[in-house]
């Protein structure tokens, strides 16, 4: 954050599980920061969120950063407790045609828009059988993963990008708000588009890694 030309004001360590976030949101509320980071997943977020909202922290001018954040967290909170949240992700499900389409025929066989994770998934497997298919075998999977490296990834929901020598997967990432009660038009209608960070500004630069497959030159 600081080589980006923020300020860190404070951090402070939560207990896991705890359901009780009160003294250390009001510490992050009084010490003025524009952006209070919640570096926490699952219950322990969504409880935090939900505290949040109780001490007015969005309605009085901070906001909330996740540091990860699935849609179904949002579902579960709902937008009244989880807007104004910002926090980066590499899906949504209405972000282009193709996001939309795939999303249509998840939520037709589940009944639920799925969280980046599931697009993950789908995206991955996809990547594979397609590495499979080029070499005509799976026997060898070292070769399957050789292949998976050379050839580009492309799909309708990550988009262009690669499977790098260090087995990092780079695509565009995105900077969401969570949208206000009204301003969504209807379910699972949650995301404002503030950011497209491109693929490579939003992975660490592979010369920065270490990764002995790297250096091995594998």
């Amino acid at each position: 954050m600081r080589d980006s030309g923020g300020t860190v004001l404070g951090s402070v360590k939560a207990p896991l599980s705890t359901q009780d976030f009160s003294s250390f949101l009001l510490q992050a509320q009084s010490s003025g920061a524009k952006i209070v980071g919640l570096a926490n997943a699952g219950g322990d977020t969504i409880n935090s969120i939900k505290q949040a909202a109780e001490f007015g922290i969005v309605q009085g001018g901070q906001n909330l950063a996740g540091l990860l954040i699935f849609i179904t967290d949002i579902h579960s909170l709902g937008l009244k407790t989880a807007q104004g949240l910002i926090f980066t992700a590499a899906f949504y499900w209405d972000l282009n045609d193709g996001t939309r389409a795939w999303s249509d025929r998840f939520m037709k066989a589940t009944g639920r828009r799925p969280s980046m994770v599931q697009a993950g998934v789908y995206s991955g497997v996809l990547h594979y059988l397609k590495a499979v298919e080029a070499l005509k075998s799976a026997k060898d999977g070292k070769a399957v993963v050789a292949k998976m490296k050379e050839m580009p990834t492309d799909d309708p929901l990550f988009g262009k990008g690669e499977v790098r020598a260090d087995g990092r997967k780079t695509h565009d990432m995105y900077l969401f708000e969570v949208k206000k009660p009204e301003e969504s038009k209807g379910p699972w209608d949650y995301y404002k588009l503030l950011v497209t960070i491109p693929a490579d500004k939003a992975f660490r630069p592979l010369n920065e890694g270490g990764c002995p497959l790297v250096t091995a030159g594998k």
